[in-house]
């Protein structure tokens, strides 16, 4: 009679019946007249039991390389020691694939430290086994479900912006470029340009997740070569607050979501409590921000900008002051923002932009785009753009163009610091960086 495999997790719903689970063996400890298997799926874990009157499985279980993938078929039982109250006496079994013995990580460390991140990301298929990495990819799953649905909600249409392009939508000193056939092309540093086409196309509400590419030689743990960037654009906005309001409603909204389905089981192996955030969020100037750190911390900011210790020491500040993770720095100098970011009325040094910090890290960074033909032109040329480069970029804005913003936010800086990640990569599926190109 054939069984159809259940996960390991509906066990209980199965009490007395024989069942079939698939899985990885992840341990067996052996005693004299009974052998215990601990068996994982994506689900979960669950206890079989081989008990030596079945002699053919009590002696074939017993050769069986830790990490191998078996099929089990078993009478369900109720016992209080096993995870989740039930375990499986084994009538029959089937391996599926031989694991070698010898594995260049443990899946399992037992009172060990982890090795390295280098060499888990030299076998993060094996790294990505552990319950606690699987649990990133569930929670990253949830978490992009609930921001497809605010925007849904909220009337926004989704975009798939190439991700070939002839030109530079940031800096040209980051691009990746390739032959593309006759010509040189570049990989898109971001879909800036395109959303902002989909304005002039009167689509007035768009999203996109999607990779991008950036030739940054940086080393540090919050910056990689290719990441996935989550990005909107809305027209018909009166400044930059706007798109303030719509990012702190998103968040609040996909971080109630993460909580309902995952903070308890956040809480239990990360250690930390999913904080669904109060609106509004905070704002504060950059001027503001650098007289703060200079009068709360005596930290002065070497430039215009804000460097990764004043990112820190605000939000410290933020936290203590309005008791809130959350801060947007807005009106950013115009030598620290592109040529494309509106200008403040009668303050021309300043931007209409932010970025967003979350527990001392920026996620995100937004603005209210210049729509103007002529103006934007002219931004360019003091900015000293070559105006041939960005020749078809300015064409979107010929033909009328609505007023617009939007922003981009980075999903695995938000896994980071949601989690108490170390590092993006430990967030990132496969990561890339300067010196990774594999697996």
């Amino acid at each position: 009679m054939y069984l159809k495999r259940i996960m390991v997790k509906e066990l209980s719903h199965h009490a007395g019946e024989k069942v079939c689970i698939k899985g990885f063996l992840q341990d067996m400890r052996d005693q004299s007249k009974v052998k215990f298997l601990v068996m994982r799926d994506i689900s979960g874990t669950a206890q079989a039991v081989a008990l030596s009157e079945n002699s053919e499985v009590f002696e074939g279980v017993a050769k069986i390389p830790k990490e191998s993938v078996l099929e089990i078929e078993g009478i369900v039982k109720p016992e209080k020691q096993a995870p989740g109250g039930f375990e499986i006496h084994v009538k029959s079994f089937k391996i599926l694939s031989t694991a070698d013995r010898d594995l260049p990580i443990q899946v399992i460390e037992k009172g060990k430290e982890e090795p390295a991140l280098p060499l888990r990301l030299d076998y993060r298929w094996l790294d990505l086994r552990k319950p606690k990495n699987a649990l990133i990819f569930k929670i990253w799953t949830t978490m992009e479900c609930a921001m497809r649905e605010y925007w849904l909600l909220n009337g926004f249409l989704q975009i798939h912006s190439p991700k070939l392009v002839a030109g530079a939508t940031e800096s040209g000193a980051e691009l990746f470029t390739l032959k593309y056939f006759e010509k040189t092309a570049s990989l898109a540093q971001s879909p800036q340009f395109y959303k902002q086409m989909a304005m002039a196309a009167g689509l007035e509400k768009v999203f996109e997740i999607g990779p991008v590419f950036r030739a940054n030689p940086s080393h540090t743990t919050r910056h990689d070569t290719e990441f996935t960037s989550v990005d909107i654009e809305v027209s018909f906005i009166e400044s930059h607050e706007d798109v303030m309001k719509i990012e702190e409603e998103w968040l609040a909204h996909t971080l109630m979501r993460v909580k309902e389905k995952h903070g308890e089981e956040i809480k239990q192996t990360f250690g930390l409590e999913v904080i669904v955030p109060k609106l509004p969020f905070p704002r504060i100037t950059m001027k503001e921000a650098h007289e703060v750190l200079k009068k709360e911390f005596s930290y002065k900011i070497k430039d215009s900008d804000l460097d990764p210790e004043g990112e820190r020491l605000l939000c410290e500040y933020v936290k203590k002051k309005h008791g809130h993770e959350f801060v947007f720095v807005t009106e950013y100098p115009v030598s620290v923002r592109p040529f494309y970011h509106m200008r403040k009325e009668g303050e021309k040094e300043i931007t209409k932009s932010f970025d967003l910090l979350w527990k001392g890290l920026e996620i995100t960074t937004g603005a209210q785009r210049e729509h103007r033909y002529e103006i934007l032109k002219a931004q360019a040329e003091e900015k000293k753009v070559p105006i041939e480069g960005i020749a078809e970029y300015l064409k979107f804005f010929k033909y009328g163009c609505p007023p617009h913003g939007g922003y981009g936010l980075s999903p695995t800086r938000m896994l980071m610091i949601l989690l108490g990640l170390k590092n993006v990569r430990e967030a990132t599926f496969l990561p890339r960086d300067p010196e990774r190109l594999t697996p």
